[in-house]
């Protein structure tokens, strides 16, 4: 995300709901990575998120005249974000629902022994951080959608609970117990399961045969690992800092932000340079 401040956007908004393509340009360049990392922990598969991602783009370029300036740019992106993808219903998850039970199922009884090798020759090291974050963010699809949104908000953006309540439609005190809960829950899986992030038994090289073989890891698409990783900082202009609102000490780290894939970002320049600016100026 580009680090302008809320009066900088207030006038290049200003600018383009008048007409000014550059002044559009830029306001959906200093939103679309956010858009995407939100969309990417929600859906839980990068082919999704894109497909979100440009649809919560394309109602942030038409709604634009809408924003009244009455809470920050971001706040309103996040949302407008959060509302479509809650009743998101094309990705994948949202016909094969997961449950902890679930995966916990899985890690204790899949048959992992005797796979022939089918890492086709890339490196394990590097198959297995990707599975290690394909992992934990398919785990995310785990919680309800409400949960889900609350723990991205709070433990990936930082989010505090005055703004992520006005997002959300809740107030902050509800905001910040739900938070709490869903990182506990969180947290307990990982212990109890997790050998990267906790003391269980599930290891991703042990793994990899076994992911590739369900269909979960393919060695020549490997998301993760060719996206371009972004500083968590620069993805957020609400609060630097989200209050102590538990003791948990579990490592999230796996929230780790990217930036938007080229080809969402061509096919918004490309909206941009073929549409008519005043779809902005009179939605």
């Amino acid at each position: 995300m580009n680090n302008k401040t809320n009066e900088e956007l207030q006038a290049l908004i200003a600018k383009a709901t008048e007409g000014d393509k550059k002044a559009l340009e830029s306001v959906v360049a200093s939103v679309q990575d956010i858009v995407f990392n939100l969309s990417l922990r929600m859906l839980g598969t990068f082919a999704d998120a894109e497909d979100a991602t440009q649809d919560i783009l394309l109602k942030v370029i038409t709604h634009l005249s809408s924003f009244r300036g009455e809470s920050a740019f971001t706040t309103w992106v996040f949302r407008i974000a959060a509302n479509h993808l809650k009743n998101y219903k094309k990705h994948m998850f949202a016909h094969h629902p997961l449950s902890f039970e679930f995966y916990g199922d899985d890690i204790e009884n899949a048959k992992i022994q005797d796979i022939p090798d089918l890492t086709q020759n890339v490196e394990k090291d590097v198959l297995a951080e990707e599975l290690k974050m394909s992992c934990t963010n398919v785990m995310l699809q785990c919680l309800d959608m409400e949960s889900r949104c609350i723990f991205i908000l709070g433990t990936m953006f930082k989010i505090d609970s005055r703004i992520a309540g006005e997002i959300l439609g809740i107030t902050p005190d509800a905001y910040r117990q739900k938070l709490s809960r869903t990182r506990k829950k969180m947290a307990e899986f990982l212990a109890q399961y997790c050998g990267e992030y906790g003391h269980g038994r599930c290891k991703c090289k042990e793994r990899l045969n076994y992911a590739i073989q369900t269909h979960r890891l393919n060695p020549p698409q490997l998301d993760y690992m060719t996206a371009t990783e972004i500083p968590l900082k620069t993805m957020y202009d609400v609060k630097n800092a989200m209050e102590d609102i538990d003791d948990l000490s579990q490592d999230f780290s796996f929230c780790k932000p990217y930036r938007s894939p080229e080809r969402t970002r061509q096919l918004i320049q490309e909206f941009l340079d073929s549409t008519q600016l005043s779809i902005v100026q009179n939605s």
